[in-house]
């Protein structure tokens, strides 16, 4: 674990370091977000953020090569090279996309590019969660795998769009995904602790840390194309290394490690970005709009309207990131009977804390008649 907490330690050190540089780049370069109907700021805030996130990875990655304790990662140094390739793709798609606003197709293009680089560098999916299927065939493996990851970054895109939303989901669903590959390393491999989803893991905390206090609101620099691009590279290609140890996990069948945590953590820690992509697309089609198309119909729009402020707002979207993360985690360490009722508690909190504010708001407006309305509004 030591050796994780200074990886750890290095990505976020190297992260807090390099934004501010990131940001002056930017800054000089003129590369802001400019301010459009669907957004939530107000004023001109620089993009490339990401940037100082994939340099911290990539750091963070280099000195994990230096450890002793993960010799047994870059034993093969394959997967590695495929993951390096990757996040070279997405830093230059993002960047292109962040200055010139990209065409749909050709952000897909670059997408599906990554992933390629990722399974042919041999982080694929190699079982089916339901049941867990073997998936045998190479071709197969390879095409999930662009699925999933191609996936994951639009969902993790998707969601940021509130100062610090995106990179406080990462973090948040980061750390519970870490602690959770590191348990099932240590129940399968006795000698071996060191798995390239665990260093992965650590390498998105670290970034996260490392860019947070320049991201909460009012940020100072947005993480742009790039930062939600390498999040959703990161935790998808964690998440499909995860089934190559499934079969090894069959032997080693430990009480704090259950059957169904290696697919139902992967999705608790994306459920929120998934929801969010799956209601966008489902909107957008359902008007006739392209699925990519921008608008203003996103979670975090809804919350802002409903009556929060953007910090409240991006406090309950971490609270719900947490419950269901953490939640899932937490079954690693206590009965289902006592976690299951506790998170049915608390998830019915945090929906009455959702819905609340925009249901009280809703009854207001229907209680107003046109006599009650103040002029001064009407003008």
């Amino acid at each position: 674990m030591r050796a994780y907490v200074l990886i750890i330690a290095v990505t976020a050190l190297t992260c807090l370091v390099t934004t501010p540089l990131i940001r002056q780049v930017a800054l000089r370069g003129r590369a802001y977000t400019p301010h459009r109907t669907r957004d939530m700021h107000v004023r001109a805030v620089p993009k490339l953020g990401g940037v100082a996130m994939v340099m911290a990875v990539l750091v963070g990655m280099t000195v994990a090569g230096t450890v002793p304790f993960m010799d047994g990662i870059f034993t093969d140094s394959a997967p590695v090279r495929g993951l390096i390739a990757a996040l070279g793709i997405i830093t230059v798609l993002g960047i292109v996309d962040d200055l010139w606003d990209l065409r749909w197709w050709a952000k897909m293009a670059g997408q599906i590019a990554a992933a390629l680089a990722v399974a042919l560098g041999g982080i694929r999916v190699e079982a089916m969660p339901f049941g867990w299927i073997p998936v045998g065939d190479t071709p197969v493996q390879i095409l999930l795998t662009v699925f999933v990851i191609v996936l994951t970054m639009n969902a993790i895109n998707f969601v940021d769009g509130l100062d610090g939303l995106a990179a406080g989901v990462a973090l948040i669903g980061g750390s519970a995904f870490f602690l959770y590959s590191y348990l099932l390393t240590r129940t399968i491999n006795e000698f071996d602790y060191s798995n390239l989803a665990t260093l992965m893991m650590a390498l998105l905390v670290g970034a996260a840390v490392g860019f947070l206090p320049y991201n909460v609101s009012p940020a100072k620099i947005f993480m742009g194309e790039v930062g939600a691009l390498v999040i959703g590279l990161l935790l998808a290609s964690a998440a499909v290394a995860v089934t190559a140890d499934v079969g090894a996990l069959d032997g080693f069948r430990f009480r704090n490690v259950p059957a169904y945590m290696p697919i139902l953590l992967p999705l608790a820690v994306l459920a929120l970005p998934l929801i969010d992509l799956t209601t966008s697309v489902i909107r957008r089609t359902a008007r006739g709009s392209s699925p990519f198309s921008a608008d203003r119909g996103h979670l975090h729009h809804k919350l802002v309207d409903g009556g929060y402020t953007q910090p409240q707002a991006v406090a309950l979207l971490w609270l719900w990131s947490f419950l269901v993360s953490w939640g899932a985690v937490s079954l690693n360490f206590f009965d289902d009977r006592f976690v299951l009722p506790v998170m049915a508690v608390l998830l019915l909190a945090a929906g009455y804390l959702t819905l609340h504010p925009m249901v009280r708001r809703r009854r207001r407006a229907g209680e107003t008649t046109p006599d009650e309305v103040d002029p001064e509004e009407i003008r």
